[in-house]
């Protein structure tokens, strides 16, 4: 009969050999000058201290193991041996501090059909430009185009991996969620609408109740009768002025279409169109024929982050849907007065589409007010289902504008928006796979330069990213975690109360 210490010591040995075998260091490695081929592509790209570590894998399927070393310019290393390059969330952390501002050498060697390769070493850049984000909010979305199915409104730490939905549909049977719009990433004030059988505009408003941190009250929360029959439609696509009194909107009568051949599968369109200014303290729609001219269609608002200005987009009213494709926004601002809550008497048109013969949407203003990013396209503003979608960078000290050439690919860029210091930018991307939008991240200096956008990071995103059937839609930056609790949330869409809006004329023809 074996002795205890001996029983111990083969389990000792067993274990041991099992370590071995699963680390599978290389051996005879060949080399190769070329640089490895990675999924998610993080060769060459910038990122900030802060950031989840860049977990990846081989393209190739055909490789079954990989071993990887991570070396700081100022110090420090990591390692990594598995099927995917799986980093120490704390060992990655301390190694970017260690390197803020510095170079990273990424040393790849991969096992395919049992034999070792070493490729070129690649470098990753760690900024010296703080995120200061916590996070992320966005919404999940599967492909569809009539049934809501599931979706949800969800935020990320950016730190790690964990995820927390802030909303699901399932909590609110029936319903459509859109566009979560913070007030330049502050987790106090934000907005969305609920559309479906209990439809709201939602408004959460914390701001004045700094002790409350952004926890759910009655008191904090708004719910807005959805729609309004002296608009013709709900109140959509939202944009907070900095003082937080004030919300830009359109209203939009949207349509969609499908397609039969080509790589455009849907075209929405909006038949009409208007914008106006919220006031979240008198519940009035500030309505000015200005931004709501007869035989045009305005959209996509957005206030200059010193509040002085509003931009939006214009187009002139086609036939629909036959002439769907002569749809062209310009890109325009209209001073405005927060005390007054009244616009300025004069339009100013930043960019022509009669000039440039293209649609400019989405604009989004740096928040230190020195570049606005636009989404320019052969027509039209719905932009995610167009391959042609780049991403523009406007000055607006100059008023040149330029495309983006490092943040765009070949499917369609859009949905982006800038961190509160003005150094990152998000952005969703089809560039993937072309069905599925994913969130894309870039640094921009001073002087407008972007930087190779890398993907959201996942632990191990082959397998995440592979079966996943979610869009990322409508992401923004977040300084803090959300504390919500969307049960009770869901709880308050499906009562009957809403507050009721006053339609308030500004400026009458």
């Amino acid at each position: 009969m074996l002795k205890v210490q001996n029983i111990k010591y083969l389990f000792l040995v067993l274990w041991v050999a099992l370590l071995a075998g699963c680390s599978s260091r290389p051996t005879n490695v060949a080399e190769s000058k070329k640089l490895p081929v990675i999924y998610p592509d993080y060769v060459g790209v910038t990122i900030p201290v802060g950031i989840a570590p860049l977990d990846f894998s081989m393209a190739d399927d055909g490789f079954d193991r990989v071993d990887v070393e991570v070396k700081g310019a100022r110090g420090g290393s990591l390692h990594a041996n598995g099927a995917y390059a799986d980093f120490d969330i704390d060992e990655w952390h301390s190694l970017l501090e260690a390197n803020r501002g510095a170079r990273l050498t990424v040393t790849v060697c991969a096992r395919k059909d049992g034999q070792w390769t070493r490729f070129a070493d690649f470098s990753i850049y760690v900024s010296a430009d703080a995120l200061d984000e916590w996070g992320i909010t966005y919404r999940r979305i599967p492909p569809s185009y009539k049934i809501y199915s599931r979706m949800g409104l969800f935020q990320r730490d950016l730190s790690n991996f964990d995820e927390s939905p802030l909303l699901l549909n399932t909590q609110a049977p029936g319903a459509c969620l859109n566009c979560h719009t913070a007030n330049r990433t502050n987790p106090d004030q934000y907005i969305y609408h609920v559309r479906g059988e209990h439809g709201a505009t939602v408004i959460h408003n914390a701001q004045f109740a700094p002790n409350k941190q952004g926890q759910l009250s009655d008191a904090d929360v708004e719910l807005l009768r959805a729609r309004n029959d002296s608009l013709g439609g709900s109140m959509v696509y939202p944009y907070w002025h900095p003082g937080g009194r004030y919300c830009a909107f359109s209203t939009n009568s949207t349509s969609q279409m499908f397609h039969t051949a080509g790589p455009k599968r849907i075209e929405v369109y909006d038949s009409s169109s208007d914008v106006f200014v919220y006031d979240t303290q008198t519940h009035q729609i500030l309505q000015d024929t200005l931004i709501m001219r007869k035989y045009w269609a305005e959209n996509t608002p957005a206030f200059s982050p010193d509040g002085r200005w509003l931009y939006f987009t214009t187009a002139r009213r086609q036939v629909y849907p036959t002439d769907y494709d002569q749809e062209k926004y310009s890109l325009c601002r209209v001073s405005f007065d927060a005390t007054t809550g009244r616009l300025g008497q004069q339009v100013d048109t930043l960019i022509s589409a009669a000039a440039t013969g293209k649609s400019a949407t989405w604009p989004r203003p740096s928040y230190d007010g020195r570049y606005l990013v636009y989404t320019q396209t052969n027509y039209g503003y719905f932009s995610v289902w167009h391959p042609e979608a780049d991403l523009w960078l406007l000055d607006l000290q100059t008023l040149q504008t330029s495309p983006l050439d490092k943040l765009n690919s070949p499917r369609a860029e859009s949905l982006h928006t800038w961190s509160g210091n003005s150094r990152w930018m998000l952005f969703t991307s089809r560039r993937d796979d072309g069905l599925y939008t994913h969130v894309y991240f870039t640094h921009i200096d001073s002087q407008g330069k972007a930087t190779k956008p890398f993907m959201l990071p996942q632990r191990n995103p082959k397998r995440f990213y592979q079966q996943s059937f979610y869009s990322y839609n409508t992401p923004d930056f977040s300084s803090r975690r959300i504390e919500a609790d969307a049960r009770k949330m869901g709880k308050l869409i499906e009562k009957d109360e809403r507050t009721a809006t006053i339609i308030k004329k500004m400026n009458a023809e």
